[in-house]
């Protein structure tokens, strides 16, 4: 906006003309106007969240203090655990052993092992009679061709091609068989045993836990007893109370998983090992009969390379 004016004074003397000039910026009418000032912005960001909802400072100030609080204890857990870690290993500090469950433990690692080797000898075996059938029907396909192209060796060729394609049928049935085998030895390896010791590595931690806290404790309870060690002795009791409880209750769990996997393990392992044995007996001995027997009792349905999927409606 600008004011110009010019007027005579009093006594007739002419005041020069005067031009003031102010301007002002308007906002669009979309814009957000701000209803506080941008000063007081910096000090309503501390108490706002991002999605504009006010937290007390109390709030956050007790976030704080309680993730300052858990820092502290798993400083502490760690600090203890790894000096209880280091004096086993050194052969200084004392370590609790249940030699009926660590047994246990032990033999269950060592079954992985060998089990694991089984698998790793089963798709070996596997793999490399895949590749033999895949050579067997190539090889009854260049006889057929060849039936075609030779008519003085028309017949020979033929009975050869028909004994390489009977010799894939029946391999594709041993071959899944094989997967079969393999699928479960894998699942029971890999998956059911490895659950159980996830469990006992929890275990584990637990006792190296409980171990570290009674020696701490036992440690204040024959020192002197004066009022300032007092309290450190009631807490540092407290917490083996706690640990000794977590440690019982895994152990207890780790006693039943492993019970449990055993006889899971005797049920699996029994019947794949039949599969696998009358599978092999059957295809090498030529009972084809026998060898496709096998899958119908064990409930196996081959994938055959040709056959079609079905619709999205059938599925």
């Amino acid at each position: 906006m600008t004011l110009m004016g010019g007027s005579s004074g009093i006594y007739g003397s002419s005041i020069p003309t005067t031009r003031l000039t102010r301007s002002y910026t308007v906002p669009p009418a979309t814009s957000n106007v701000p209803l506080s000032s941008s000063g007081n912005s910096g000090s309503n960001s501390a108490n706002n969240s991002p999605n504009g909802d006010f937290i007390p400072k109390s709030v956050s100030l007790l976030a704080a203090q309680s993730r300052i609080e858990t820092l502290k204890e798993w400083s502490v857990n760690t600090f203890k655990t790894t000096k209880q870690f280091v004096s086993e290993r050194l052969g200084k500090g004392s370590k609790t052993v249940d030699l009926e469950v660590e047994s246990s433990i032990e033999s269950l690692r060592d079954t992985q092992r060998k089990y694991a080797n089984i698998l790793r000898l089963a798709r070996a075996l596997t793999t490399h009679f895949a590749n033999v059938v895949q050579t067997q029907k190539a090889l009854g396909e260049s006889f057929s061709e060849l039936a075609q192209k030779s008519p003085e060796l028309q017949e020979e060729f033929i009975y050869n091609c028909e004994t390489q394609r009977t010799l894939v049928k029946n391999g594709e049935i041993l071959l899944g068989a094989l997967n079969f085998f393999t699928s479960s030895v894998n699942t029971l390896c890999n998956k059911t045993i490895e659950d159980t010791l996830l469990t006992v590595s929890h275990y584990e931690s637990a006792r190296l836990e409980y171990d570290a806290y009674r020696a701490d404790y036992e440690g204040l309870e024959a020192g002197p007893r004066e009022a300032a060690t007092q309290l450190k002795l009631q807490d540092a009791k407290r917490k083996f109370e706690e640990h000794k409880i977590k440690f019982e209750r895994l152990r207890g769990d780790v006693q039943i998983k492993l019970r449990f996997l055993d006889e899971n393990r005797v049920k699996v392992m029994h019947k794949q090992l039949l599969l696998f044995h009358n599978a092999i007996s059957a295809y090498f001995s030529g009972n084809a009969s026998a060898l496709e027997a096998t899958l119908k009792q064990f409930n196996i349905q081959l994938k055959r390379p040709n056959a079609e999927k079905p619709s999205w409606i059938e599925s």
